[in-house]
């Protein structure tokens, strides 16, 4: 699992969602062939986090880009890096996936028929404040939802504030925050 899913995890099961990371969805050959992807392993999905309450999964695409410029809004909606955000700019992609991981979900008793799937984009860095306005406003456009480098942040904190848990990123941020006495 890779440090950044691990982190965005933390923070949606600290929201109560059932949070599984490195997803296989399971692909029907006809399913594969109609993506354009035929020989296609199994469909991974970075990050799945299920609320029983409100019948909700959303799935998380994580990009972390810490190292890099970030997340750009332009890369992501005008398809400049089509490879990076495939579920964003391959709406075939997209339904096919969602509809086959609720079929597998359903069928293992998992959720419900009536359960929601959402695409979500997890970033760990974007490139600047009008990055971050302009995916914030094509996400809510699209019915998406956007977790930018400082909502991430904030919710870091948050974790910082709570209680006691075993959790890297929890441990990690109650370290870096703590006032030295």
């Amino acid at each position: 699992m890779d440090s950044f899913e691990s982190i965005v995890r933390t923070i949606f099961e600290s929201k109560g969602y059932w949070v599984k990371t490195s997803f296989k969805v399971d692909l029907t050959k006809e399913e594969k062939r109609k993506i354009g992807r035929p020989s296609s392993p199994r469909w991974e999905l970075d990050v799945v986090a299920y609320k029983g309450g409100i019948k909700e999964i959303l799935v998380i695409e994580c990009k972390s880009y810490l190292d890099s410029p970030g997340v750009k809004a332009d890369g992501l909606k005008n398809g400049k890096y089509k490879e990076r955000y495939k579920l964003f700019n391959e709406k075939t992609l997209r339904e096919v996936v969602f509809n086959r991981l609720l079929v597998q979900l359903t069928e293992s008793e998992s959720c419900s028929e009536e359960t929601t799937v959402k695409l979500c984009l997890a970033s760990g860095k974007v490139a600047s404040k009008a990055d971050r306005e302009e995916l914030s406003e094509y996400f809510n456009t699209k019915g998406w939802n956007f977790y930018s480098d400082e909502w991430i942040k904030d919710e870091l904190l948050k974790l910082s504030e709570s209680g006691y848990e075993n959790e890297v990123a929890t441990v990690t941020t109650k370290i870096l925050t703590r006032k030295n006495g």
